[in-house]
């Protein structure tokens, strides 16, 4: 190993030293986070339980539900779950707070709003707004839950912002369970585009940036693209790989003298792509991977596509990507089976973005601007992976509206507070991980709750007798038998 070589191991190791100042009072540092948030919050049980379920969420516990909390944090299992499940506290305050303090902390000018829808698998019918649909957490249709994310990527981190639940239409016909779930009078159905652009009106004011991106769910409609371009939008939205184009820099075919002048073909985009000649690919390096740089190639086209009905649209920028089949390794599968395309080596992915208008801000762009863009929707997806892999983001067991957005809105404040310790353990840790951040909070919170005696054994051998014996007397009743007491043992 050469000189060189060997100081650069020896500063990547010096880098791991772990100092006590990271974890040193990260309890009470979770205390005074969780204040702007309990004022938010009106009554006072509200207030006492955000902070236990903030707990309980960063904690060690492998299934974070309300019953698993209530067990760690030393409360009855059915206050929690009332708290989570039936509650009627708006978690929109909430979300205000924290939109809030990501701006202070991330916020800038050239940001990225990034939307993505995430699935959640469910087994019964019964909870709200679920349903057999494009499931993206297994790659297929199956039973689940979606709901609909705004995220924010700036070029220090990211973090989910707000988010919706996608309720089918058919739920919201179903007076009955609609009822059962609590769903609101005043919800109607929405489309997730729709959802997209609810919630894109009331943050892109507050929240400072110069792109929205997206995947290929919400590029393939193109009223969702023409209602950005209305807003005077940058965008950098996915497409399928059937969409049709016509390439406006094509030479055009040659003109036989009658009638009018020939244009350039309508054909797929995969098509378009087969065509191109080797040497219009661009490399470029988006990112440093764990592995080295993450190179792609890229290629940018002038092109019109088709609206409704075979309309001719508007032009705009279509951008492809291309990499290796062994460097693709995404956070999440794909939203739907048509996304992308490949060959024996690569991956293709396709983008649309907007050329010139009368807004001067939706100016010509270039491949490395275009490829920070395209890069943000890794962004929201390890974002995603951060909450279901550290917050128990999808780990709840409610079947409420109420339920489900308490739940998200608490986990997302959860992530919030590890990016923050994070960043401030990385002053003294550059190496330090989000994972391991939490890995530390947990231990210390386990010190907290865990107070060992006889005591505290009982307290908690007595929950699980008391659940089990009320689901004994459920069986019994719905059977219209009385259940027996159990017999007390004589000692011999």
């Amino acid at each position: 190993m050469t000189p060189a070589w060997a100081q650069r191991q020896e500063a990547l190791l010096s880098d791991c030293i772990v100092s006590p100042d990271v974890f040193k009072h990260m309890v009470d540092r979770l205390g005074d986070f969780v204040v702007p948030y309990q004022h938010a919050l009106e009554t006072e049980a509200g207030q006492r339980n955000v902070h236990l379920y903030l707990q309980g969420l960063l904690s060690h516990l492998p299934r974070k539900n309300a019953e698993e909390i209530a067990t760690l944090v030393d409360v009855e299992r059915l206050v929690m779950q009332e708290f989570i499940g039936t509650a009627p506290w708006d978690h929109r305050p909430l979300v205000h707070v924290l939109v809030g303090q990501v701006v202070d902390r991330l916020g800038e000018p050239d940001g990225i709003i990034a939307f993505d829808p995430s699935s959640f698998p469910k087994r019964g019918t019964h909870s709200v707004g679920v349903k057999r649909q494009w499931c993206g957490h297994r790659g297929k249709v199956d039973n689940c839950q979606v709901g609909v994310y705004i995220g924010y990527v700036s070029r220090d981190d990211h973090a989910l912002l707000d988010f919706r639940l996608s309720l089918p239409q058919d739920w919201v016909r179903d007076k009955q369970r609609r009822q059962e779930c609590h769903v609101p009078e005043e919800v109607e159905y929405q489309t997730r585009p729709d959802q997209c652009l609810e919630m894109l009106d009331q943050w892109s004011e507050q929240v400072p940036h110069g792109w929205v991106t997206g995947d290929d769910e919400l590029g393939r409609h193109t009223q969702f693209r023409h209602d950005l371009r209305e807003r005077g939008e940058r965008y950098v939205l996915g497409v399928p790989c059937n969409t049709t184009i016509r390439d406006l820099e094509a030479p055009l075919p040659e003109y036989q003298g009658r009638g009018r002048r020939p244009k350039a073909p309508w054909q797929s985009v995969t098509e378009w792509r087969k065509s191109l000649h080797p040497h219009a690919w661009r490399r470029l390096t988006v990112r440093d991977g764990e592995k080295g740089p993450v190179e792609i190639a890229m290629v940018k086209r002038r092109v019109q596509t088709r609206l409704e009905r075979k309309r001719t649209g508007p032009e705009e920028w279509l951008v492809v990507t291309r990499c290796p089949l062994s460097d693709d390794r995404p956070l999440e599968p794909q939203t739907s089976s048509d996304a992308t395309d490949q060959d024996a080596r690569c991956r293709y992915c396709y983008y649309l973005s907007p050329t010139g208008s009368s807004e001067a801000k939706l100016g010509a762009s270039s491949l490395a601007e275009l490829a920070r863009v395209i890069k943000a929707g890794t962004g929201i997806e390890a974002s995603f992976k951060r909450g279901k892999g550290e917050a128990g983001m999808d780990e709840y067991q409610v079947r409420t509206w109420e339920g489900w957005h308490h739940h998200m809105a608490l986990s997302l404040i959860s992530v919030w507070f590890l990016i923050g310790e994070t960043h401030r353990g990385q002053q003294r840790t550059p190496a330090l991980t989000l994972p391991q951040g939490r890995y530390g909070l947990s231990l210390l919170l386990l010190e907290v709750f865990y107070t060992p005696g006889v005591d505290s054994i009982c307290r908690q051998v007595q929950r699980q007798l008391l659940r089990n014996e009320l689901v004994r007397f459920y069986h019994h009743r719905t059977r219209k038998c009385m259940p027996p007491r159990k017999l007390r043992r004589e000692i011999q």
